[in-house]
């Protein structure tokens, strides 16, 4: 595919995207690789990433090694993801504190638009469609009401963490970040980042790496041989994890830090009008309309010819 430089610049732009929605726990960035039109795209060049590319690097040139994976798409969309990510953390840690009503709103909108143009490329509808949307849909739920495990303070856990939640991060509907906070892992990764740990952050991005190359294969040959029934799949667990950006919750247990500082722990989703505090209802629905219109001008962006 020849791509010109304004083609890579929107894939960066992309990132961008991607990178924003992984820094919120409960936000997918595989939704949004996905609503922009290069899911199958970044699921395709993770699974042809294999050791005998490392024959290319060394009997051809170093040329003919970059464009067999697909280096130009990895490196714009990469960029994207890391100057997004970082820069976008601080921001979404001090929104989710301050404002959590309206960011979840945005997000809200954001994911109740995914649904739609993702469950639009299922191209027929039967039985078996059917069974793995709501199949797809429980398990996105079921895994939003999960209680967060004691934090694991095991470094080798974090081999594991690394390989699930990875996965997780390339599924729509379903966030990296939280399943970390589910599997314990969440706080042990920010120590090790903060602390720069090189041995727990070799351990935790090993079992990245080995999780993405295995489930990108296991990805590839299900799109490959199950498509619709694949995206009704990817539809479900979008759908169910409406649950998790719901804006308005009731706090059932609390986790305190060793400084003292209180963070919900376990919520439930409640009516705007039940809620205990502003509900902000009319700049939550402008949010809401907001993030609908995002995914659609992404949409528009992901639909031009690359």
């Amino acid at each position: 595919m020849q791509r010109r430089f304004l083609d890579y610049l929107i894939i960066s732009f992309k990132g961008l995207a991607m990178g924003a929605a992984d820094a919120v726990p409960g936000v997918s960035g595989g939704t949004i690789a996905f609503i922009s039109g290069i899911y199958e795209e970044l699921i395709s060049t993770i699974s042809n990433i294999k050791p005998s590319l490392l024959k290319t690097l060394f009997k051809d040139d170093i040329l003919a090694f970059w464009k067999a994976v697909n280096g130009n798409f990895i490196l714009a969309l990469l960029t994207g993801i890391v100057i997004s990510y970082v820069s976008f953390m601080k921001l979404a840690k001090y929104l989710l504190e301050n404002q959590p009503v309206l960011i979840w709103s945005f997000f809200f909108g954001l994911i109740v638009a995914s649904i739609y143009f993702v469950g639009k490329q299922i191209t027929k509808w039967n039985l078996s469609v059917i069974i793995a949307l709501i199949v797809g849909a429980t398990i996105a739920y079921y895994v939003s009401i999960l209680p967060p495990m004691s934090n694991s303070h095991n470094d080798y856990f974090l081999f594991i963490a690394g390989a699930i939640a990875i996965c997780a991060m390339i599924l729509p509907g379903i966030s990296g970040s939280f399943i970390l906070i589910i599997l314990g892992a969440y706080k042990t990764l920010s120590d090790a980042i903060h602390d720069i740990d090189i041995k727990k952050l070799v351990l935790f991005f090993s079992g990245a790496i080995l999780g993405l190359l295995s489930f990108s294969h296991l990805l590839k040959w299900l799109f490959k041989n199950y498509h619709n029934t694949t995206l009704a799949i990817l539809t479900g667990f979008i759908f169910g994890s409406l649950n998790k950006v719901w804006p308005w919750k009731k706090t059932l247990t609390w986790h305190t830090n060793s400084k003292g500082l209180k963070t919900p722990l376990l919520e439930e989703s409640v009516s705007p009008f039940n809620f205990n505090g502003d509900s902000q209802l009319v700049f939550a629905l402008i949010l809401m309309i907001l993030g609908f219109l995002t995914i659609f001008i992404l949409e528009k962006v992901g639909n031009k010819k690359q």
